[in-house]
């Protein structure tokens, strides 16, 4: 069976790389398209979703921003199973930051022009929302289209889910993208940073491993 995976936003699978998936079953990283100008997300949804065969049985997997756009091609072309990795089940669990830029509406007002090269290299901000421990947090950034970037952030800010009690989450205990406090996941990552898909990846594969039969 094809388990087809999508990663965090600004990251491309560098960050997945390490994690050993079940090796009964194949493997398909979908990549992130640039959306349109000004496109709806349910119009960008049904674009990553044209990667799936849905002629068969298959499961979805989702890291950070990933994990939110699995459970939206869901609805689209169910799948035998989705997990979530580091990310949220409904706009419920959303942290303060990002129900405070839903609220201020900050992402919509911030120029294409603040998420250039120079912003998102600027290391002091993205390791401190990543992962204010790990010192090489931006080998794992790859993806800086500032349209991207911007739309992206946009996007999470706005969320709207009601949660799937059959999603599969699975969360570390220290992530302060998406806090644990805010979630009752099924499976915690003890001392797991929001990056513990790259740095607890024995735990997530052994998860995986009871998870994705």
């Amino acid at each position: 069976m094809k388990i087809y995976v999508v990663s965090g936003l600004g990251a491309d699978f560098k960050v997945l790389e390490k994690i050993e998936f079940p090796k009964h079953h194949e493997v398909v990283f979908i990549d992130w398209l640039i959306p349109h100008q000004n496109e709806e997300f349910s119009d960008y949804v049904k674009r990553m979703a044209e990667k799936i065969d849905d002629s068969e049985p298959f499961y979805l997997v989702g890291y950070s921003f990933g994990g939110i756009m699995v459970q939206e091609i869901n609805r689209l072309k169910p799948a035998k199973k989705v997990v979530i990795l580091g990310s949220i089940k409904s706009d419920k669990e959303k942290s303060r930051l990002i129900k405070a830029g839903q609220i201020t509406k900050i992402p919509k007002v911030l120029p294409v022009t603040f998420f250039n090269e120079r912003t998102t290299n600027m290391y002091s901000v993205v390791r401190k929302f990543f992962d204010p421990r790990n010192p090489k947090v931006l080998q794992y950034f790859r993806v800086r289209d500032p349209y991207y970037l911007k739309w992206s952030i946009e996007k999470i800010s706005d969320w709207k889910f009601e949660e799937n009690p059959d999603v599969v989450q699975i969360l570390a205990d220290r992530d302060i993208v998406f806090p644990i406090k805010n979630s009752k996941p099924d499976y915690v990552i003890k001392g797991g940073s929001h990056l513990f898909p790259i740095t607890k990846f024995k735990e997530v594969a052994f998860i995986l491993k009871g998870v994705l039969e």
